[in-house]
């Protein structure tokens, strides 16, 4: 593969690759129709067909991009259909032989089938040999004719023996790793990976290699894990040429090649890994290392948004939870919306005395997963059986989900579903009444029904609860049960969107893409597909990464941060350059930190993130990571200032406005961004204070040093000023200043004596404030 790097990567360039759907394995494969709709998990997906209204001013304006991809679909099926015929002639006029090697008929061809021991065999077998080699007779009755030979060199054989010997570990590890919740047996089953991949296990290696890039379960060692990926890419793995990509991208382990991290990526993407078209989508999206393309990126976005939007459940996916370490250093346990041990706790100990909220919200909490809480259906169920029995609408609904969907712990039931559904929609629930919908649309237990199914879905909407509105959405588009409405359809997708409902999301983007109901458009497809691409599994590694890092494993933390933020995911972008800006990574060069933080902070900050931008000020106003450029900083917190209206970027301004720093000197703008940071902030008006006291003090010398205070006093007549008289004036000043004090001091002597037996108390010091005001 290295011989070939020049020709891909200028293939890739020329021809922009798009790929192939034929091209992907079984188990990712993504069905992307062109036409009509499909229904998965109970829901509708809108695919990018053409609806009955659209104009042909419309139709013209998607003509070519039609043509193209028709062009290309049929230019592959006929290549595929054309290689198919012909390997289906070749089979016909060469038809595998086996022959026999060894044994009593060497170099004849097996006979098949076969009769052993009264069975007839259609295939080699083991049966009748104790070193489980592979044999065949040459006659269809071998005890007749004791005519046979093996299937197999006996280095065959033994290399046959040795992947089934692999495979059996590799199984017996999974199983413990799938079965067991406990760190240490985890451990146990990587062993037994590990041994699968001293056996060139395919999956096992491949399994291994990222315990090792990671850390997971096995000591981190990326020069290991580097290894394992470059003989995996050899065997056409690719997850394994997505993640030597990554390393080449991230410049762990390897000298940094974008160039080489592309075509790897784009090896990987073809192989059908869903990570690599993420990647792929993203960096098209934002233009790195390649030409800025919104509709590769559409491309790649899709295809993974389709698989993620497959997957999603009735009772919905795992909670992506997404910590800013920033954010949860300044204000431990404040930013994450992690609950604490000893709060889940006092929520048990409620719940175990029967607070029906109480047992409602862990029911919800362990259903999803998230805010510290592990996803476990069997806790769920028990917390929402014990609410439902109270009499609890909300607990009887989530019930109705649970049968509905079915899982390991709770056996599919429509009957049972339908029963918790009447229940908690004959009391206003508007779960219960979108079960029940579903019910009805589906004919789920019920005849279907789409007037009933519209009906309980417009009162679940009414309500503001998501599934109600989405499915309302999907009806309206579909024209099942009312008549085709984009506006109405686009309505409430919308309002799905608000409530966060990863499906709304998806057919937002379908119809932004296909210009369905809305003006087409590329780039509101490409970040609303994001965003679902976002809330796939491989989300799950944000809280993994995190805990890795408060467990004080940083270069763990950080190298799942970086592989995320290869994903595009924002928040992992800007965690991953605080761990460099803290240096706390040691497997980066401590002359490295500053620079890849510099990255990953640029990237941040070009997805909005207000922090991100301000430290790209701060990188190039101090000279961290690049050269000092104070008006580079300038232009990083105008930004801030101007886009997302950061009071800090405004001080900064003002700061850069009062020393004349990538900015003409200006003390009268330094004053109004002063005063807009205090505006917009309440934690900014100390600091703006001492900042504007400093200000007039710097004014105020600046003014007396323009002036001449000399000539200024050669100036005043005193005579004109105050009067021919204005000695004396000032002697009888001078003259009851001085009584004033004689007088005084007088009276300080007198009150002595009068207080002689006292003794004075000494005053109470105040303690000095526990926090001082942000500067």
């Amino acid at each position: 593969m290295r011989c070939c790097w020049g020709f891909a990567f200028t293939l890739f360039q020329e021809s922009n690759l798009t790929f192939s759907l034929e091209t992907l394995s079984a188990e990712d494969q993504v069905k992307d129709h062109s036409t009509g709709t499909r229904v998965v998990a109970g829901q509708i997906f809108l695919e990018s067909g053409k609806s009955d209204s659209q104009s042909e001013n419309e139709e013209s304006f998607h003509s070519q991009e039609e043509e193209k991809e028709n062009s290309l679909e049929e230019l592959n099926s006929l290549e595929m259909s054309n290689l198919l015929n012909k390997d289906l002639e070749e089979a016909e006029v060469q038809s595998p032989v086996l022959t026999a090697i060894g044994g009593t008929a060497d170099g004849e061809p097996c006979h098949f089938p076969f009769l052993f021991m009264e069975k007839e065999y259609a295939e080699c077998t083991a049966d009748g040999r104790e070193d489980g080699r592979l044999w065949c007779a040459t006659t269809y009755d071998y005890k007749k004719d004791q005519k046979w030979g093996f299937c197999e060199s006996e280095e065959q054989s033994n290399k046959r023996r040795q992947m089934q010997e692999a495979e059996d570990v590799y199984q017996i590890g999974m199983k413990i790793l799938n079965e067991s919740s406990k760190k240490a047996q985890k451990k146990v089953a990587y062993q037994y990976l590990l041994k699968a991949a001293d056996m060139n296990h395919t999956k096992a290696m491949e399994k291994v290699s990222y315990a090792l890039l990671f850390g997971d379960y096995l000591k981190q060692n990326i020069q290991s894990s580097k290894e394992l990926f470059e003989k995996l890419t050899e065997e056409g793995s690719p997850k394994g040429q997505m993640a030597l990509g990554f390393l080449y991208a991230s410049g762990l382990g390897v000298n940094s090649s974008q160039a080489k991290a592309l075509v790897y990526y784009t090896f990987g993407a073809l192989g059908g890994n869903l990570i690599a078209h993420m990647i792929l989508g993203y960096r098209y999206w934002a233009g790195i290392g390649v030409l800025q393309s919104c509709e590769s990126a559409l491309t790649h976005y899709r295809l993974v948004a389709n698989h993620v939007a497959s997957d999603i459940s009735l009772t919905g996916g795992t909670v992506v939870q997404r910590i800013r370490l920033a954010d949860e250093v300044e204000n431990p346990g404040m930013a994450s919306g992690m609950l604490e041990e000893d709060l889940i706790q006092y929520y048990q100990f409620l719940a175990e005395k029967g607070d029906v909220q109480a047992q409602v919200g862990l029911g919800q909490l362990h259903l999803h997963g998230g805010r510290g809480v592990e996803q476990n259906h069997q806790r769920a169920f028990e917390y929402f059986n014990q609410a439902a029995n109270a009499g609890n609408s909300h607990a009887m609904a989530f019930l109705g989900k649970m049968y509905s969907e079915g899982s390991d712990v709770v056996p599919q039931s429509n009957e049972t579903a339908l029963q918790y559904f009447k229940k908690a929609a004959d009391m206003g629930n508007p779960v219960g009444q979108s079960g029940l919908g579903m019910a009805y649309l589906y004919g789920r237990g019920v005849p279907v029904n789409y007037e009933l199914a519209l009906k309980y879905f417009q009162k679940a909407a009414e309500q503001g609860w998501v599934d109600g509105q989405l499915q309302l959405g999907s009806m309206y588009y579909n024209g099942i049960g009312v008549k085709k409405d984009y506006k109405q359809a686009l309505k409430y997708f919308n309002l799905a969107s608000q409530g966060g409902h990863i499906l709304a999301f998806y057919n937002l983007a379908q119809m932004h893409a296909t210009g369905t109901g809305v003006m087409r458009s590329c780039h509101t497809a490409v970040e609303l597909f994001k965003n679902v691409c976002e809330r796939g599994r491989w989300s799950e590694r944000l809280m993994t990464a995190y805990n890795s890092y408060k467990d004080g494993d940083s270069n763990s933390a950080v190298v799942q941060y970086l592989l995320l933020a290869e994903q595009g995911y924002e928040v992992a972008q800007s965690n991953a350059a605080f761990i460099l800006d803290q240096k706390e990574a040691s497997i980066v060069g401590e002359n490295e930190t500053y620079p890849r933080a510099l990255l990953h902070w640029n990237r941040a900050a070009s997805q909005g993130y207000t922090v991100a931008r301000i430290k790209l000020g701060d990188y190039h106003f101090y000279g961290f990571g690049t050269d000092v450029d104070y008006e580079t900083a300038f232009i990083h917190y105008r930004l801030a200032s101007e886009q997302q209206h950061s009071a800090q970027a405004m001080f900064n301004l003002g700061y850069m406005h009062e020393k004349g720093l990538g900015i003409k000197q200006d003390i009268h703008l330094a004053k109004r961004f002063y005063d807009m940071a205090a505006e917009a902030s309440p934690d900014a008006q100390v600091p703006v204070f001492l900042a504007l006291c400093k200000l007039g003090v710097i004014y105020s010398l600046q003014y007396i040093r323009e002036i001449n205070i000399r000539e200024v006093f050669s100036h005043i007549d005193m005579d004109q000023l105050l009067g021919p008289e204005w000695d004396l004036y000032l002697m009888t000043i001078i003259a009851l200043l001085l009584g004033t004090i004689i007088a005084y001091r007088q009276r300080q002597h007198q009150a002595v004596p009068r207080a002689a037996g006292l003794r004075p108390a000494v005053p109470q010091q105040e303690p000095p404030p526990e926090h001082q005001p942000p500067q």
